[in-house]
């Protein structure tokens, strides 16, 4: 119910668990932090995360708690469970232990903004998902990858595996996920912006349009700033405007943002 976005249905599910003796944890903190209640959530997890002990409990805990933990934008403690899943998951039979881990390890590279690394763990998490027959997870792992790879210009490749994730995640009815993987997909397909406007140009112009700055957009697509100057003045010549605030409103009149 959860994964199909059934969020009300989901939680009177772990409801049920709980008036039955069981620990709806750390699910229900899964389904706070996706919706917006990160303190409620961490707190939850925090408590799991002190009294489950046992390795085997502990490598079920450690990737939905690291989840939480991303969403409520603490890194440094996503890291540390990461780390502390890696070596847990070294274990014989611990296949799916495995792709959790770099699965993890990807999504903390992404939050750092270091798409370059993600690449490595999210393929990784990808074949190791494959190897124990578990589409879902898989496509999220790949969801991760096409977003790393967009970021790093190669819309083509980027493309290619955001719409993967998208179709699996809609035949699984996993349809928040394939919403969110759709929302990723480059529009349009390489090769076909308008005006003229080039790969990188529509990178600058999509960053423009979520409100970064010149030293940002450099950061985030590894070039100067006098780099993304130089294109700014050519996006503004293509789509015969003045201004920032203009070129964002074209590029969300045009769906490229």
């Amino acid at each position: 119910m959860l994964i199909c976005g059934e969020l009300a249905a989901a939680e009177q599910a772990y409801q049920v668990s709980a008036e039955h003796g069981g620990d709806p944890q750390p699910g229900l903190a899964r389904l706070w932090a996706g919706r917006g209640d990160t303190q409620a959530a961490v707190a939850a997890v925090e408590r799991c995360l002190r009294v489950r002990t046992v390795p085997a409990q502990r490598n079920r805990l450690l990737p939905q708690a690291n989840d939480v933990f991303l969403m409520a934008g603490d890194t440094e403690r996503a890291g540390a469970l990461a780390a502390e899943l890696e070596p847990l998951a070294q274990q014989p039979g611990c296949e799916s232990a495995l792709a959790a881990a770099a699965h993890a390890y990807a999504c903390l590279e992404l939050a750092r903004g270091d798409a370059p690394a993600v690449l490595l763990y999210a393929r990784k998490a990808i074949q190791g998902w494959d190897r124990v027959g578990c589409p879902y997870r898989a496509a999220r792992s790949r969801l991760v990858l096409g977003c790393a790879l967009r970021q790093l210009g190669d819309q083509g490749s980027a493309h290619a595996e955001l719409q993967a994730a998208a179709d699996t995640f809609r035949r699984l009815g996993a349809l928040p996920e394939a919403r969110e993987a759709q929302n990723q997909l480059p529009v349009p397909l390489p090769g076909r912006y308008p005006v003229g406007l080039t790969e990188r140009e529509v990178q600058v112009l999509q960053l423009v349009a979520a409100g970064r700055s010149n030293r940002d957009i450099a950061a985030q697509l590894y070039l100067s700033e006098k780099t993304v100057a130089r294109h700014l003045s050519n996006i503004f010549a293509k789509l015969d405007v003045g201004s920032r605030t203009a070129a964002a409103a074209w590029t969300f009149a045009h769906h490229l943002a």
